[in-house]
C-alpha cells in the first residue's frame, strides 16, 4: 500500500514539475511572436508610414491650413495655427485605421496555422498542457502584440505630432464643422486610442480562428482582410436586406472611435459598441478553442 502510494505521488509530482502554468505557456508564445522577424513587419511599416506622414505635413502643412481656412475665413476669425499636432493624429488615425488590421494580422493570423505548418503541435501536445490552454495562452500573447502595437502607434502619431507641431485647438470635420479647445482634445485620442486596442484585438482574434482552421500561414492573413473588406462593404451600403445585417457585423463598430470627436458624445453607445466588439472576441476565442479540441493533430 506504502509503495503504491509513493509511486502515484512521485508520478503526480513529475506530472506537476512538468507541467507548464500559464504564465509559462504565455511567456513561450510571446517570445515566438517576437523572435519572428514578421514581427516586426507591422512596426517598421507602421514607423515609416507616420514618419512619411508627418514629413508631408512639414512641407505641405500650410497649403493645408490655407485651405482648410479658406471657406471659413468669411464667417470666423481664425487665430492661431490649426495645422498642429492633434490634427496631424486626427487625419493619421483616419487615414491608417484601413491597414491597422492587416499589420496586425501579420502577425496573429500565424500563431495556430504556422505552428500546424512547421508541424511542432504534436511535440507540444506531448506535454500534459490541455488544448484549451494553449490557445489561451496564444490569444493572451496576441492580445499583448496588439497593446505594443497600439501603444507604439499612440506614441508615434500624438507624441512625435506634437513634438514637431506644437499643440493648439482641433478642427475637425463629423458631420459638422466642430473646433475643441486645447484642453478639450487630449482625453479624446486616449480613449479614441483605448477603443481602437478593443476594436483590433477582435481583429486579432478573428484571425486566429481562421488561423485554428488552416494548415498554412497565409491563407488566414488573406481571409480576415477578405473578411474585413466584404463586412465594411456591407455595413457601409446599409440597404434593405443588407442592412439589417449591420447590427451583427462587428465591422460596423470599428468606426464608432470618430463620434469621440463630436460635441454630441454619448459614452453609453459608446461603451455599448465596446461591449459588442469584446463579446465578438470572446465568441472568436470560444470558436477557436472548440475547433481545435476537435481537430486532429497530424503533424
Amino acid at each position: 500500500m506504502q509503495l503504491n502510494q509513493l509511486v502515484q505521488n512521485k508520478t503526480w509530482r513529475i506530472i506537476f514539475l512538468h507541467l507548464p502554468s500559464m504564465y509559462s505557456l504565455i511567456k513561450i508564445e510571446l517570445y515566438k511572436i517576437f523572435k519572428q522577424k514578421r514581427s516586426y513587419i507591422g512596426f517598421a511599416a507602421l514607423i515609416v508610414i507616420i514618419l512619411l506622414s508627418h514629413i508631408a505635413m512639414i512641407w505641405e502643412g500650410q497649403e493645408m491650413h490655407d485651405f482648410i481656412t479658406q471657406n471659413l475665413s468669411d464667417a470666423f476669425i481664425m487665430q492661431g495655427n490649426l495645422v498642429n499636432g492633434y490634427l496631424i493624429t486626427y487625419l493619421v488615425l483616419n487615414f491608417l485605421w484601413v491597414y491597422v488590421p492587416l499589420l496586425i494580422v501579420l502577425v496573429t493570423g500565424d500563431l495556430i496555422s504556422g505552428e500546424a505548418q512547421a508541424g511542432t503541435f504534436r511535440i507540444i501536445l506531448t506535454k500534459p498542457v490541455s488544448r484549451a490552454k494553449i490557445i489561451t495562452a496564444k490569444y493572451i500573447a496576441a492580445m499583448f502584440y496588439t497593446f505594443v502595437f497600439m501603444v507604439i502607434f499612440a506614441v508615434l502619431s500624438l507624441g512625435l505630432g506634437l513634438w514637431i507641431f506644437g499643440k493648439g485647438d482641433l478642427m475637425v470635420i463629423f458631420g459638422s464643422v466642430n473646433i475643441f479647445s486645447e484642453s478639450d482634445v487630449l482625453w479624446r485620442f486616449v480613449l479614441a486610442f483605448t477603443y481602437g486596442f478593443i476594436s483590433m484585438c477582435t481583429v486579432a482574434a478573428l484571425s486566429l480562428l481562421l488561423s485554428s482552421l488552416s494548415g498554412n500561414s497565409l491563407s488566414p492573413i488573406l481571409s480576415t482582410m477578405a473578411i474585413i473588406i466584404v463586412f465594411t462593404f456591407i455595413s457601409s451600403l446599409n440597404l434593405g436586406v443588407l442592412g439589417t445585417l449591420n447590427p451583427y457585423l462587428f465591422t460596423s463598430y470599428l468606426d464608432t472611435w470618430q463620434s469621440l470627436f463630436s460635441y454630441d458624445i454619448r459614452l453609453w453607445d459608446i461603451l455599448i459598441d465596446a461591449l459588442i466588439l469584446f463579446i465578438h472576441s470572446l465568441v472568436f476565442y470560444g470558436l477557436t478553442i472548440f475547433i481545435f479540441r476537435k481537430k486532429d493533430i497530424l503533424s
